[in-house]
């Protein structure tokens, strides 16, 4: 069992309800058998969490789903996998679950929690991965967190989204389905649009909002992607 009391989870920069992370439980992973189970203990309710640590580790990921919150992501278990194979590059990943899916503010609050947690176990800035309504919330928590490195939004709705103008100089990866019928992928331009400079905009032909059909060049996007961008942090120092 792991224990870190007295946590905020709340960024200097963020306005507005504040939340206490009061410990950290380890338990048995929430879903499948990959990972470790974590429960973040907060002053709003229980955050459901998995982890994956990479030994002597630095750098790490957060990643979150849509607005039914689980663990497993897009592309048939994407976040999986992917927080698997980071592990052997020395990246930890926290998958996320929400207290209270499809609230935005709270969901954000859980977001910011997970940063905290990273930053006050020794982590530098972290890389947050969103599908869907998660897209938008990475967005909205990136902007507000200074420990940020980098945002991933896949498949993202535009509610929420419209701090992604905040987000500069943090770099900014937009990914949509071309086919995408729930949240056609004028979505993923209007942020882009939005977004400041480094951004970068991502369509797939043919891949609809779960992005199933892309499942291996989406892996192999967000596998370069996302160490590129935590490695250079170390080299900015």
């Amino acid at each position: 069992m792991t224990q870190h009391p007295d946590q905020s989870g709340r960024s200097d920069s963020m306005q507005g309800p504040k939340m206490q992370i009061h410990e950290v439980l380890g338990c048995p992973p929430h879903e499948g058998d990959v990972g470790s189970g974590l429960v973040f203990r907060t002053s709003r309710g229980d955050i459901p969490a998995i982890l994956h640590a990479a030994p002597d580790s630095k750098q790490g990921v957060i990643w979150v789903c849509g607005a039914r919150g689980g663990f497993g992501g897009p592309a048939k278990g994407a976040y999986s996998r992917l927080s698997e194979s980071f592990t052997a590059q020395g990246i930890t990943s926290l998958r996320l679950s929400y207290r209270q899916p499809n609230v935005f503010p709270e969901c954000m609050l859980d977001l910011l929690a997970g940063v905290t947690f990273f930053q006050s176990t020794g982590y530098e800035p972290v890389i947050m991965v969103g599908h869907s309504f998660g897209g938008a919330v990475v967005i909205a928590a990136g902007a507000a967190s200074h420990h940020v490195r980098g945002v991933v939004s896949l498949s993202p709705q535009t509610y929420g989204a419209n701090m992604a103008g905040l987000l500069s100089p943090k770099p900014l990866l937009v990914v949509h389905g071309k086919s995408d019928t729930r949240l056609p992928y004028s979505c993923g331009v209007q942020i882009h649009e939005w977004a400041k400079e480094p951004k970068e905009l991502v369509i797939f032909d043919g891949a609809e909002h779960r992005l199933d059909e892309c499942g291996e060049e989406l892996e192999s996007l967000l596998g370069r992607w996302i160490p590129e961008k935590l490695r250079s942090i170390s080299q900015e120092k």
